[in-house]
C-alpha cells in the first residue's frame, strides 16, 4: 500500500508539473490592460509621487516584427506576435528624456523612422536595425510638432501631421524626403473639434464638463483601399471617455470628411476605461489592431496603461474598433480565424467576498473584486506571509486569472532593472485542500498587470493569492480577476428598452427592465442595425445616460445582459431619430 501511495503521489506530482509547464508555454488569449514592464515616470518626483505609466502607443511592423513606441518610456518594445513584448534599451541618438507622443513609420521595410521629442522640436530619427537601439538623425530640425505623425505614401511622398490643443486643429504638411525631411509647401489645417455637433468630443468624465473645451491630439494616418483614415484622440487622456475618432479623405492632405460612425475606439465602461490616442497596425493574418491609452489616474491624472483591440473596415469602408468585453480575455493575435474575438470567459470574481492576511488603513480587500481600477487593497507588509482569498460562493470553472498591481508610495523613478513579481495562486473546492493554479515562484519578470491563462480549466470555489516578492516597497493590488464559466444559466435578454433622446441631441437616456441574475449589461449602438460597433459596459445598473452622440445622426440601440455563466441574447434593436 505504501508503494502504491508513493506511485500515486509521483503521478499526481508529474501531472501538476506538466500542467504548470504547459501553462508557462501556452497563451491563446490576452487581456487588457497589456501586461508589459511599464516605465516609472520621473516628472512628479519633486512631489514624491511615484507611478508607472504607458500611453500614446505608436505600433508599426518592420521586417516581420512589431515595434511599439510609448510616451517617455526611455526606450521601446518589440514583438513577433503582438503578445510577448521585449524592451529595447536605446543607444546612440535616442531622446534622453524619452520621446513624447511618438510617431513611427516603416518605409518599405528598408528604414524605420521615429520622432517625438517632448519639446516639440526634433529631427527625424531612422535606423535599419531597431533591435540594436542605435539611430541616426536627419540634419533638419522641425518645430512645433506636438503629437506628431509621420506618413510616407506609396508614391514616396512624405507628410507630417500634428496637433495637441483645445484650440488649434490637426494640421499637416508635405516634407521633402530627399532633402533632409524639410518642409515642402504650406501648412494645411485639416479639421478641428466640433463639440456642438459631436457629443463625445466634450471634456470631462462621461463628457460632463460644460465649461472647458476638449483636447484634440495624437493624429495617426492609416491607408486602406485607397482611402486615408486620419485618427485623432479626444477629449482628454485622464477620462473614462478618452477615445479615437476618424476623418476620411482621398489624399493625405484632404479634404477630410467626418465618418458617420464615431468615435471608432471607445471604452467608457468596465474595469479599465479609455481607448484614445492610438495607432492602427496590420497584425498576423492580415487582422487590423488598434493600440490605445487607458486611464488609470490614481496617483496622478497621467497614470495610464496600454490596450489593444481588433479593428477593421466594413464593406462600406467604415472603420471600426471592437471594444465589447474589452477588458475580458480575447483570442490572441496569432490564433487563426479567431484573433481578437471575445473568448467567452466571464468574470467569476465580481463582488465576491474577500479575506486577507492583513490590511493597512482603509484599503480593504473588498477592493479586489469591485471592478473599480482606482480602488486597491494594501497589505500591512510586503513579504511571503501575505495572502488574499476570494470566495466565488459556488463552484465554477476557472480558466484565467489577472493580477493588477498598484503603486502605493513606491518611491521608484525612471527605467529600473531587474524588477519582478513572484507569487502563487491556488484553487480549492472546500477551502482546505488546495491545488496550484499559477506558479510564479521562479518568475523574474516584471508583470504589473499579469494575465495567466490556465493550461487546464479547473473547477474551484476558492481562489487564493500568496505573495512571494514584488518590487515595490508596499504590496498593493487594485484587482484580482478570475475568469471562466459558472455552472449555472446565463441571464435572459433584457426587455422594455426605452430610449429618450434629449433636446440636446448629443445626449440620450436609456433604461431597461432589470434582468434577474445579471451582473451587468452591454449597451450596444451604431449607425445601422448591422453596424452596432460601439459598446458601453454597465455593472449593477439598468440605465445609462450617454452624452456621446452626433447631432445630425440617427442611431440604433440594443442591450445584452451577462453574468458569470454567460451572455444573454440581445434585446430588440431600436431605431432612434
Amino acid at each position: 500500500m505504501n508503494l502504491q501511495r508513493t506511485l500515486t503521489l509521483l503521478v499526481a506530482s508529474f501531472i501538476v508539473s506538466a500542467t504548470l509547464l504547459a501553462q508557462s508555454m501556452r497563451q491563446d488569449t490576452y487581456c487588457n490592460p497589456l501586461n508589459i514592464d511599464y516605465t516609472y515616470m520621473i516628472y512628479d518626483s519633486s512631489r514624491d509621487i511615484s507611478y508607472r505609466s504607458g500611453a500614446d502607443p505608436a505600433v508599426v511592423e518592420f521586417r516581420g516584427e512589431y515595434y511599439m513606441f510609448v510616451t517617455r518610456s526611455h526606450g521601446y518594445w518589440h514583438s513577433k506576435d503582438l503578445l510577448h513584448w521585449d524592451f529595447v534599451n536605446p543607444g546612440k541618438n535616442w531622446y534622453p528624456q524619452g520621446c513624447n507622443a511618438p510617431a513611427a513609420h516603416n518605409y518599405k521595410d528598408s528604414v524605420l523612422y521615429v520622432l517625438g521629442d517632448p519639446s516639440g522640436a526634433s529631427s527625424i530619427l531612422y535606423t535599419d536595425n531597431p533591435k540594436s537601439g542605435n539611430w541616426e538623425a536627419t540634419p533638419a530640425i522641425l518645430g512645433d510638432l506636438q503629437d506628431p505623425a509621420l506618413f510616407i505614401d506609396d508614391d514616396g511622398k512624405a507628410y507630417m501631421f500634428w496637433g495637441s490643443s483645445n484650440t488649434y486643429p490637426i494640421r499637416g504638411m508635405e516634407l521633402d524626403k530627399n532633402h533632409r525631411f524639410t518642409k515642402k509647401g504650406e501648412t494645411v489645417p485639416l479639421f478641428n473639434l466640433d463639440m456642438p455637433k459631436h457629443g463625445w468630443e466634450r471634456f470631462g468624465e462621461n463628457h460632463s464638463d460644460t465649461i472647458l473645451g476638449g483636447y484634440m491630439e495624437g493624429p495617426w494616418l492609416t491607408k486602406h483601399n485607397g482611402k486615408y483614415y486620419m485618427q485623432y484622440g479626444a477629449p482628454g487622456t485622464e477620462f473614462n471617455v478618452y477615445a479615437d475618432g476618424v476623418y476620411v479623405a482621398d489624399s493625405p492632405l484632404g479634404s477630410y470628411t467626418y465618418q458617420k460612425h464615431n468615435p471608432v475606439s471607445y471604452k467608457p465602461g468596465g474595469f479599465m476605461n479609455g481607448a484614445g490616442h492610438g495607432s492602427t497596425v496590420v497584425g498576423p493574418g492580415g487582422q487590423y489592431w488598434h493600440f490605445a491609452s487607458m486611464a488609470l489616474s490614481i496617483n496622478v491624472n497621467w497614470e495610464r496603461r496600454l490596450c489593444m483591440f481588433p479593428a477593421g473596415f466594413d464593406k462600406e469602408g467604415l472603420m471600426y474598433v471592437d471594444t465589447r468585453f474589452g477588458d475580458y480575455p480575447r483570442y490572441a493575435p496569432g490564433v487563426p480565424q479567431k484573433a481578437g474575438q471575445f473568448r467567452g470567459w466571464m468574470l467569476l470574481s465580481y463582488q465576491k467576498p474577500v479575506t486577507a492576511s492583513t490590511t493597512e488603513g482603509t484599503f480593504a480587500p473588498a477592493a479586489l473584486t469591485d471592478e473599480l481600477n482606482k480602488s486597491f487593497w494594501l497589505a500591512a507588509a510586503n513579504d511571503e506571509k501575505q495572502w488574499v482569498m476570494i470566495d466565488l460562493e459556488t463552484p465554477a470553472s476557472a480558466c484565467a486569472i489577472q493580477v493588477n498591481y498598484h503603486d502605493y508610495q513606491s518611491n521608484m523613478y525612471g527605467r529600473l532593472p531587474n524588477l519582478h513579481h513572484r507569487y502563487t495562486i491556488e484553487g480549492s473546492l472546500d477551502g482546505q485542500n488546495w491545488t496550484t493554479l499559477v506558479d510564479r515562484k521562479s518568475s523574474y519578470k516584471d508583470t504589473p498587470n499579469d494575465y495567466v491563462e490556465l493550461a487546464v480549466p479547473t473547477t474551484v470555489r476558492y481562489v487564493r493569492y500568496r505573495n512571494i516578492d514584488v518590487p515595490t516597497p508596499n504590496l498593493a493590488i487594485s484587482e484580482l480577476r478570475v475568469f471562466g464559466l459558472g455552472l449555472g444559466k446565463a441571464p435572459a435578454a433584457p426587455k422594455k428598452l426605452t430610449i429618450d433622446r434629449k433636446a440636446d441631441r448629443r445626449d440620450v437616456q436609456l433604461t431597461w427592465t432589470p434582468v434577474k441574475g445579471a451582473q451587468g449589461y452591454n449597451v450596444l449602438w451604431g449607425i445601422a442595425p448591422d453596424k452596432l460597433y460601439s459598446s458601453w459596459m454597465v455593472y449593477g445598473n439598468n440605465e445609462l445616460f450617454m452624452k456621446s452622440l452626433t447631432v445630425d445622426q440617427d442611431y440604433y440601440f440594443c442591450v445584452e445582459a451577462f453574468n458569470e455563466n454567460g451572455v444573454s441574447l440581445r434585446s430588440a434593436v431600436i431605431h432612434v431619430h
